[in-house]
């Protein structure tokens, strides 16, 4: 039942996810959380997130911008591993709050909650006409690449935050995904690197069919994204982007993801 529900959820958020750029593994890891422990339902989900990153590095990463590439990439990946390299060695941060609901606790952590204000800031920005226009000039891009790369390896958040900056970096539809792809997947390889040592500890052998299964669902999922590509127009990206920002900053706010 399990390999069921977690291949179709993988499935359709590839989907949804390929053109936004972020939000399969945020969106997969509670999924996993209700047939596993944290620590395995997280390994799983970036294994999964991981093989697909690679299938679309061969789909679409050959459209990526070299400029915007260096210019925020290299900073992402630097902070990404020292944002990785804090959360192994202060992995406890305490709660700023916490409630209960539905028979289950919530705790709102300080780190989460920047994160998730930094996403309504960005997701307002685009859904507002006023700033339809607004570009980030790309001596800004280094800081975006920072920023997103240190919260992304201290919260696995990374993904919102460099669509949010990359979105309004002046790119194509197709560069945009081409260069989110390539970032995600040189930030997936550092944070992995960093997590190596928690994921090795734990035996996930009896877990490769659904491993397997969730994989291929996200893979053919990617898949349809890119051939749906040509249908769809940069305003509805940037409205994807938007919408999913704010779901996702409100769901890290209030601490359920």
């Amino acid at each position: 039942m399990e390999i069921l529900l977690i291949s179709i959820v993988a499935f359709f958020v590839a989907i949804l996810t390929f053109f936004s750029g972020f939000g399969l593994g945020t969106i997969l890891t509670p999924v996993m959380m209700i047939f596993f422990p944290v620590e395995v339902a997280i390994a799983l989900t970036g294994v999964v997130h991981f093989s697909n990153n690679i299938f679309k590095l061969i789909l679409v990463g050959k459209n990526f911008n070299k400029e915007v590439l260096l210019r925020f990439g290299i900073p992402a990946v630097l902070f990404a591993f020292i944002g990785a390299l804090i959360l192994v060695k202060i992995p406890n941060f305490e709660p700023l709050y916490s409630y209960q609901l539905f028979g289950k606790t919530f705790e709102i952590f300080p780190l989460k909650l920047l994160v998730a204000l930094f996403m309504m800031f960005f997701a307002i920005i685009d859904l507002i006409p006023y700033f339809n226009n607004l570009k980030f000039d790309k001596s800004k891009l280094s800081i975006g690449g920072a920023l997103s790369g240190f919260f992304g390896g201290l919260t696995g958040a990374q993904g919102a935050l460099r669509s949010a900056f990359l979105i309004r970096a002046g790119l194509t539809k197709e560069a945009f995904i081409g260069t989110t792809v390539v970032i995600s997947s040189f930030v997936d390889f550092t944070r992995l690197s960093v997590y190596a040592t928690r994921i090795m500890n734990l035996d996930l052998k009896e877990n490769l069919p659904l491993l397997l299964c969730a994989t291929l669902s996200a893979m053919t999922g990617a898949f349809i994204g890119n051939k749906l590509l040509k249908k769809v127009t940069l305003k509805f990206l940037q409205y994807s982007v938007a919408i999913l920002l704010l779901v996702l900053s409100f769901a890290l706010g209030l601490g359920i993801i």
